[in-house]
């Protein structure tokens, strides 16, 4: 009996718990349906287009050139070695500074020499004076002779005794003058104008003439020369397929950095013949220096310019892309549209390649996010002189 009174209770429970469920489904149905009214196109829809910096294509005249990779040497490159003997004293310049010519950049210990020196003088002057001694004893006999007090033996031997003396005092003279070139020797000094190289022995160190005289080097760097090659194929650019002065208008240099050399160059040596080895005809340029801007050892460009070259474009290299088939830019094409362009480039001009077929005027070429185009991508332009312009008045910032 106890039992079937409490069922009744036990279902209206159950009852009130389903209905509130069922009332929580409903709302998250309704819930879910405003979140998929609200939210937009669906990600399979057509992407935005992507911003782009572009540039107009327009022809161009450029100097006709060639380029040749070079490498810079001074015009005159001395070694400077110890002519005598001893212990280094001082060094007396800047390792690496510029010297003159004459300067004194080192000095060898003198004493030894001006000793030398002494010794030799007083030699010379022992024989000055038995010159003099033979020269009179000469002209006494001469008198005695002319009054046959003595033979004719006796005046020769005391001729050939001066002659003898004469010929001592010389050697006495070229002893003197060797001590004292000795002596100067001591003062190593610059031969040449140029940049100093590094000392090749510390002070103290026992100098000699024979392999360790080396002491350093200089190199003249005003002109500098550079060395450099031209192909058999690139010769055949030129007019009459060989280095003249009429076919090499200007010689520019092209710096690491990739700046060119305020200074025009000009042609100082062409070989009479081509290096059957390497297929390359040697050239060397010469560049004033005055400022030591360029030092030797530098590895360099060479433009060879020989006339003028019309209706070409020039293009940032980093808009230029290369794939498997060759060289290619992207440019707007129709509808907004990045289209790839094949094209066929010449040499670098500047930081820009010189484009030679593939482009025509007005092409808008894509200078960046290149890595982000896709061809028949939509893309949206903006040239520089657009981007830097100013907003319209009264607009949003």
């Amino acid at each position: 009996m106890t039992n079937n009174k409490k069922l009744p209770h036990r279902f209206w429970r159950l009852q009130h718990f389903l209905s509130i469920g069922l009332l929580m489904l409903s709302l998250a149905a309704c819930s879910a349906s405003d979140k998929a009214a609200n939210a937009g196109p669906t990600p399979g829809g057509a992407p935005p287009p992507l911003p782009v910096n572009v540039m107009e294509a327009q022809p161009t005249q450029i100097p006709a050139a060639l380029e040749a990779i070079g490498q810079t040497q001074g015009a005159k490159e001395v070694e400077v070695r110890a002519r005598v003997s001893g212990i280094l004293d001082k060094k007396l310049y800047q390792e690496g500074a510029p010297v003159k010519e004459g300067q004194v950049l080192f000095q060898i210990d003198r004493s030894s020499f001006e000793i030398a020196l002494a010794q030799a003088k007083a030699q010379r002057a022992e024989q000055r004076a038995k010159l003099t001694q033979t020269a009179r004893d000469v002209e006494r006999l001469k008198k005695l002779l002319a009054q046959q007090a003595i033979s004719q033996r006796e005046y020769d031997d005391a001729t050939t005794s001066s002659s003898v003396a004469q010929a001592t005092l010389q050697a006495a003279d070229a002893n003197v003058r060797q001590a004292e070139l000795n002596l100067s020797y001591t003062a190593v000094t610059a031969p040449i104008s140029g940049v100093s190289g590094r000392s090749e022995h510390s002070e103290g160190a026992l100098i000699t003439t024979g392999a360790d005289s080396l002491l350093t080097t200089i190199s003249e760097v005003n002109p500098i020369w550079v060395r450099f090659s031209l192909s058999e194929n690139e010769l055949a650019q030129l007019p009459g397929g060989h280095v003249t002065p009429n076919n090499v208008k200007e010689l520019e240099l092209i710096l690491p950095d990739g700046s060119i050399y305020p200074t025009k160059g000009r042609l100082n040596f062409s070989a009479s013949e081509i290096d059957t080895k390497l297929g390359t005809l040697q050239l060397r340029a010469e560049f004033d220096n005055p400022q030591m801007r360029v030092l030797p050892g530098q590895f360099v460009r060479v433009r060879v310019i020989t006339g003028q070259r019309d209706g070409v474009f020039l293009i940032p290299q980093t808009a230029v892309m290369q794939s498997d088939l060759g060289r290619f830019i992207y440019v707007v094409g129709a509808n907004n549209t990045a289209e790839i362009r094949p094209i066929k480039t010449g040499e670098w001009h500047g930081k820009d390649w010189v484009i030679l077929e593939g482009l025509k005027s007005g092409d808008k070429v894509i200078l960046d996010n290149l890595l982000k185009l896709r061809p028949g991508a939509p893309v949206k332009a903006q040239t520089a002189a657009e981007k830097s312009a100013p907003p319209p008045a009264g607009g949003k910032t």
